[in-house]
């Protein structure tokens, strides 16, 4: 029976025969080197393969992230064996910070693709082979994961529009095939401690989970392999019609409510996630994003819908569907003395303060006197054509939605009197002869 196995293709040839047409003229080669097998395989082949294409430059990069205790040897073993191979190697010292929600595993891996992105390579390739997509497809699934999620780790795209290429060409190789090359090179690779804990998902899968699949369904990489690929064709139909979609529903700062509407609900759903990765926001629950959706969809044109993420807010008001920066809280800020030909990006505040000049506006002393932004703390005033108004009414009546309400800012003097609302009112008892009208103009999530 072994005999009439089929035999297991050489790792080399699988490399050079695999080439992507897209990586042709490109010369330098970044390999993403932790000094486990797959790596130490993935450099090493890499440099076999410059014996066939003495064009090829390689080097590595080995992302020292400072959690093991061994992650300094770690570092050293890179570079010895980078040194036997002739590749050059830097090494990038990280700093994990952990925020709520977010998972050490998570944080490392931003932090390495960070470094990966200021490679200066036009490639960088990265070591995952046949068991690590399988792994994956099957994490992705028990996490609850969509078509994009399922379909798993393409083996070739750019890193970002203007970076490097990221490429996997071991993505049809077993482990095994890895170790047994490595082997026969008389190579040495590092074991990560942190692979034997089995409270990291990945780990309890590979070391209890799948070794009974695999005694049942010896061939489950390659089915689970097949089912990602034509997900990612799935994934791709939907990213192109909610492309689409999106394109047809933009407006100013946002989305128009009305076109929105007028999708299915699928559309709309899939026509929000694909805002979101636009803006670089991570996706909401999809109960949540469900929840935002009826509430838009249902509540009255008075009503402020909203869905709070991480990085921000997705509100709808009026016509339309705006998303919102997570700032911190405002505080007041000292503009000094303001020169009006000036616009002025004031950072704490997320937004522009400017002016123009109109038929009532402030007098210029006021400006060269100093000013300063401060928030409201309610039961500000200004003074009206008769009377004075609360600060709160000017703000609804100018259509401002709830979200911005909250942090629009209050022009005060030196002194602390609120001179005006920018964008919406001045004081009528200063604004009484041509002068500086002060325009405020939030940052928007939305690019320009």
């Amino acid at each position: 029976m072994a005999a009439s196995r089929k035999p297991q293709p050489d790792p080399l040839e699988s490399l050079l025969s695999h080439w992507p047409d897209e990586l042709s003229g490109q010369c330098a080669f970044e390999v993403g080197l932790s000094g486990g097998l797959d790596s130490v395989a993935l450099l090493a082949l890499l440099c076999r393969a410059r014996e066939r294409r003495p064009e090829l430059e390689i080097r590595a990069v080995h992302v020292h992230h400072g959690l093991s205790p061994n992650a300094d040897a770690w570092a050293e073993h890179c570079r010895a064996l980078c040194a036997s191979l002739g590749a050059s190697l830097r090494v990038e010292r990280v700093k994990l910070v952990l925020s709520g929600g977010d998972s050490l595993e998570a944080v490392a891996r931003e932090a390495r693709y960070q470094a990966y992105r200021r490679s200066a390579a036009g490639v960088v390739v990265l070591a995952h082979h046949l068991d690590d997509q399988a792994e994956t497809v099957l994490l992705q699934l028990l996490r609850g994961g969509g078509a994009r999620a399922l379909a798993a780790m393409p083996a070739l795209r750019k890193l970002d529009a203007d970076g490097p290429w990221l490429w996997r060409p071991l993505l049809g190789l077993r482990r095994r095939q890895l170790e047994a090359f490595v082997q026969a090179q008389g190579l040495s690779w590092v074991e990560d401690e942190s692979n034997q804990d089995e409270r990291w998902r990945r780990n309890l899968l590979r070391q209890r989970l799948l070794p009974q699949l695999e005694a049942a369904l010896p061939d489950y990489r390659r089915h689970l392999t097949r089912s990602a690929g034509l997900l990612a064709d799935a994934a791709a139909v939907l990213d192109e019609v909610a492309a689409q979609d999106l394109a047809a529903c933009r407006r100013e700062g946002g989305l128009d409510l009305i076109r929105w509407r007028g999708l299915s609900a699928a559309r709309q759903r899939q026509c929000l996630l694909a805002w979101l990765r636009g803006l670089a926001w991570p996706a909401p629950e999809p109960d949540a994003l469900a929840e935002f959706q009826r509430q838009a969809l249902e509540a009255g044109a008075a009503s402020c819908p909203r869905l709070s993420l991480a990085r921000g807010l997705l509100y709808r008001y009026r016509d339309g569907l705006f998303a919102l920066p997570a700032l911190p809280a405002p505080a007041a800020v000292s503009l000094g003395a303001v020169e009006p030909e000036a616009e002025r990006l004031v950072q704490e505040w997320g937004g522009t303060l400017s002016w123009e000049w109109r038929q009532s506006g402030l007098p210029a002393e006021a400006l060269a006197r100093g000013l300063s932004l401060r928030p409201r703390e309610g039961g500000e005033r200004l003074a009206a054509g008769m009377g004075r108004k609360p600060v709160k009414n000017f703000l609804q009546e100018a259509g401002i939605a709830p979200p911005l309400r909250e942090r629009w800012p209050l022009l005060c003097d030196a002194d602390g009197r609120v001179l005006a609302l920018p964008g919406v009112a001045v004081d009528a008892e200063l604004a009484c002869g041509p002068g500086w009208w002060p325009l405020w103009r939030p940052l928007s999530a939305e690019p320009r």
